[in-house]
């Protein structure tokens, strides 16, 4: 008998011949055409802080496309197609102006939704310069950050707003981060090297709390959220939420709610379990396929500053060695420890991944729903309707 003759497998799992790994295109890709990235262009979604945007052009990447963003002489904001309509070249060498952004290579003006406004080169500043339009994307501030919407312009809805963000005390303020602090990194970071579906399902992953971020790191937040604890999971408005109940160590009950809004809103309470409704609102936004960026709103006393959390030996993120990222991972970790784009053939999903599971079932349905002709949940076109209510808390129990 030949000894490359195939014989009968024994069934002991190894990884020779395993199957090719893939991935679910539908609820990962978000470049213009593909599902998701349709899906994703009916909302709105950050680009940049307010503070930010200024009269120096900046090169920003959103849903799989490359583009400008700017602030005018006159302040407004605009969101613009880098390469000049003309011959081409980069509005990011371009100089802004009162009334726009004008490029370098031959001097064309575009105000901030792309009208061309002047042509030095031809007579009279440009006879026919009206049948020219730059690409150019609606662009909306509020709450201190500038938000665009990248779909049909026919199908925009109302740019929400969040009732833990409103009406704030005299001695309150919104502060705002772009940085990875949330996804367990620091300020010295903006993007996340890997898909953003990995994190935003990660806020209905109540389970790896008490692990990763308790018994196998040590108390990265609350010591009692150590505590496994029962889950029920719930369709919210714009949503799905979990209420994770603990008894805790010193005999209080309490019943924490965390959020997850479409497109990729996250709403968790306060990580050491402060009495009621969360007081911040993030974003994980897409950059392409296996970069995301997050962004938070924070309602906060006047002064606040976010300071860095140490980690270990009083280091922050930044600061730790490879060996001591290995000694206590967080979400950084592993949510980036799971490839660019992580594999759903190879998963093993169980009953404590419920939420994760039926979170992706619900996301299929809102893509399925746009393609169809549908507009998704969470999406509004007056000003009734632009207001949503925040559920996310940290709500102790009366004996």
């Amino acid at each position: 008998m030949s000894t490359t003759e195939s014989r009968p497998s024994t069934g002991l799992g190894t990884a020779y011949g395993r199957p090719e790994s893939t991935y679910d295109r539908d609820i990962t890709e978000v470049g213009p055409g593909t599902p998701c990235g349709e899906w994703m262009r009916r909302y709105w979604h950050p680009v940049a802080l307010s503070a930010n945007v200024v009269q120096v052009p900046q090169n920003v990447r959103i849903l799989g496309e490359d583009l400008i963003v700017f602030r005018d002489g006159k302040g407004r904001p605009g969101l613009l197609y880098p390469r000049c309509a003309h011959r081409g070249t980069t509005l990011y060498y371009g100089k802004c102006e009162d009334d726009g952004i004008r490029c370098c290579y031959h001097g064309w003006l575009f105000s901030v939704d792309g009208r061309c406004l002047d042509q030095p080169c031809e007579p009279g500043g440009g006879a026919h310069k009206d049948r020219v339009r730059q690409p150019w994307y609606h662009v909306e501030e509020r709450y201190g950050i500038v938000w665009t919407y990248m779909g049909p312009p026919e199908r925009k809805p109302v740019l929400p707003r969040y009732d833990t963000l409103e009406n704030l005390a005299a001695d309150e303020e919104l502060f705002c981060t772009g940085s990875s602090f949330g996804a367990g990194g620091d300020d010295t970071r903006e993007i996340v090297p890997c898909n953003w579906l990995q994190d935003w399902e990660n806020i209905m992953d109540p389970f790896h709390v008490p692990i990763l971020h308790t018994s196998f790191s040590g108390a990265q937040f609350a010591p009692e959220m150590g505590v496994m604890p029962d889950v029920t999971y719930d369709h919210a408005d714009h949503g799905m939420k979990y209420t994770a109940y603990r008894e805790l160590p010193d005999g209080r009950k309490m019943n924490r709610v965390t959020q997850a809004l479409f497109p990729h809103v996250r709403i968790v309470p306060d990580i050491h379990l402060k009495a009621g409704k969360a007081s911040s609102v993030g974003f994980v936004l897409p950059v392409d396929d296996t970069n995301f960026r997050l962004f938070h709103i924070i309602r906060a006393p006047k002064g606040f500053s976010l300071l860095p959390r140490a980690h270990h030996n009083g280091k922050k993120w930044s600061e730790l060695t490879e060996a001591e990222h290995q000694m206590i991972p967080g979400d950084w970790e592993a949510q980036v420890g799971q490839g660019a784009i992580t594999y759903h053939s190879e998963e093993n999903l169980a009953g404590s991944d419920r939420g994760v599971g039926r979170l992706r079932h619900f996301l299929r349905q809102q893509i399925a729903l746009v393609a169809s002709g549908g507009d998704p949940l969470g999406t509004a076109f007056d000003a009734s309707g632009e207001l949503y209510h925040v559920q996310a808390g940290n709500y102790y129990l009366a004996e």
